[in-house]
């Protein structure tokens, strides 16, 4: 403390676990700043196993940038040694990272005492510190240590406030389809988006309190980020970051198991990042391995836009040979005459258990987004004993990402030969009517808006039974349970006489 009375500039010290001075630092009259630690984390309960000690001159306590510093690097503690005004004795003042908590606070402190009846075991402290983080978080969450462990950051843009719950819940359930376990939503209203980080600053700072607390290694976001923007939230938080649009072309990733769906997959992956590289980000490295690093690999992403361009040209010509094929099939069922029905809808509406339902076949279902990439067709019957083929599509998603639906393209050109769209629709879904939309002007936008449809509401085991005749009515559709098989034989009954009538008239 002479020292630093005596140079008027406030001295720190970073001391590791075992009592060593990894650095000395030496400030200005009002601030002190740490320096880039080289230091890791060893596993999520583990803070950064330093400790920062420093001097204040003006008899000031821990101050509000002493303690970001302590959350944002994961510090053991941090101490401030100061002499209080009108004492003329050494005080120290010390703060600590707490686990989540109802009262909210991200730290708490011990008492100020002087610094000559100060004493602390360290080593029992910080060993007991986070052991309580660990049984905290143990507490609330049940999960495989080998999880990505996430806090979901949602945007609210203008025109979406409504919509809050819905996009946040819908988040949820894509962190749930990639293996991710979704610890806790953080939602934002910023008047403007801010350049750098999409979000302020200090909502970043928060956030990553939070991240602390819970014992999470990921930051998902609900809004496209340029790489520039991962970057800077990367090096902030010290946490792997990634959007929405990559959340989804990895769970695509996971799922994709032909190869018609991997060269999709990977074509939309390469897209995704081509126009990304002008900006010459080191981002994209903290996306290899795990949540975000499906696919490709990190050798094929670090590649110049030459060999991208290459590969880009190599897959489309796989999948047009691949498409050769499929139009072959095509052609033979629209010789044979039978009506083809396809199943489309949003994702997770049950789609591919209805198509077991009526046929009585065993595609893999999973109550997921996005469980079905490859189009499954099936032949039925119907009480005339007229047959029918019945095709299974990939689910759409509000905002899916452009790379993705030109990739699947050739997937969705299965819906051009049908005679009639089954939009299935879960109705129990609170926003089962913007889903609605949402499914409408994909199909228009595909050019199928003079495609014969007809809606069926699923689930409806999940809401209340007053609530499906009057919904029924509202939208001319019919309804099932495919979970309690209800409703099946009144669909078969209303896709029967669909297809009698043919194809709706076509406009002037």
């Amino acid at each position: 403390m002479d020292i630093s009375k005596e140079t008027a500039r406030q001295i720190g010290l970073l001391i590791n676990r075992r009592g060593l001075v990894e650095y000395v630092i030496v400030g200005d009259n009002h601030r002190i700043e740490i320096p880039s630690l080289s230091t890791e984390r060893t596993g999520r309960a583990r803070f950064r196993g330093i400790r920062f000690i420093h001097t204040h001159l003006r008899g000031e306590l821990l101050s509000r940038e002493d303690l970001t510093d302590l959350a944002l690097l994961q510090l053991d503690l941090v101490a401030c040694i100061t002499e209080m005004r009108g004492e003329r004795r050494e005080t120290i003042h010390v703060g600590y990272l707490i686990p989540e908590n109802k009262a909210g606070r991200a730290w708490d402190f011990m008492e100020p005492q002087p610094v000559l009846e100060f004493n602390l075991d360290f080593t029992e402290f910080i060993t007991e510190l986070e052991n309580e983080f660990v049984r905290e978080r143990g507490r609330f969450y049940v999960t495989k240590e080998k999880h990505d462990r996430c806090i979901i950051v949602s945007v609210v843009m203008p025109g979406r406030e409504k919509n809050v719950d819905d996009y946040v819940a819908e988040m949820k359930d894509l962190c749930y389809s990639a293996g991710i376990t979704a610890l806790d939503a953080v939602v934002q209203r910023p008047k403007e988006l801010h350049p750098r980080y999409l979000i302020g600053r200090g909502k970043i700072e928060e956030i990553v309190m939070k991240c602390q607390q819970l014992g999470a290694d990921l930051l998902v976001f609900d809004e496209e980020l340029t790489p520039g923007q991962i970057k800077n939230i990367s090096q902030i938080t010290e946490l792997k970051v990634i959007d929405r649009n990559q959340l989804i072309l990895d769970i695509f990733a996971g799922r994709a198991n032909t190869t018609e769906s991997k060269i999709q997959v990977e074509l939309a992956q390469l897209r995704y990042i081509l126009p990304r590289l002008s900006e010459k980000s080191t981002a994209f490295s903290r996306l290899m391995g795990g949540i975000g690093g499906r696919g490709p690999g990190e050798q094929k992403l670090e590649v110049d836009r030459r060999r991208i361009r290459d590969r880009l040209a190599s897959l489309e010509r796989r999948l047009t040979e691949i498409r050769k094929v499929r139009d072959k099939k095509r052609q033979r069922r629209r010789a044979s005459s039978i009506p083809i029905v396809s199943i489309v809808g949003y994702t997770n509406s049950g789609k591919s258990t209805l198509l077991n339902l009526l046929t009585k076949s065993k595609v893999d279902v999973e109550d997921k987004p996005f469980s079905t990439l490859n189009p499954t067709t099936r032949m039925i019957k119907y009480p005339e004993r007229k047959r029918i083929i019945l095709t299974d599509t990939v689910g759409f998603i509000t905002r899916l990402p452009e790379v993705l639906l030109r990739a699947f393209m050739a997937t969705l050109e299965e819906l051009e030969d049908a005679h009639l769209l089954l939009h299935l629709v879960d109705i129990s879904a609170p926003d089962f009517e913007d889903r609605i939309v949402s499914v409408e002007n994909v199909i228009d936008g595909l050019g199928l808006s003079n495609k014969k449809r007809l809606i069926v509401f699923n689930k409806t085991d999940r809401v209340n039974p007053a609530l499906v005749p009057n919904v029924e009515r509202r939208y001319n559709a019919v309804s099932v349970s495919s979970l309690r098989k209800e409703g099946i034989d009144r669909l078969v009954e209303a896709i029967e006489s669909a297809l009698a009538e043919g194809p709706p008239p076509t406009p002037d």
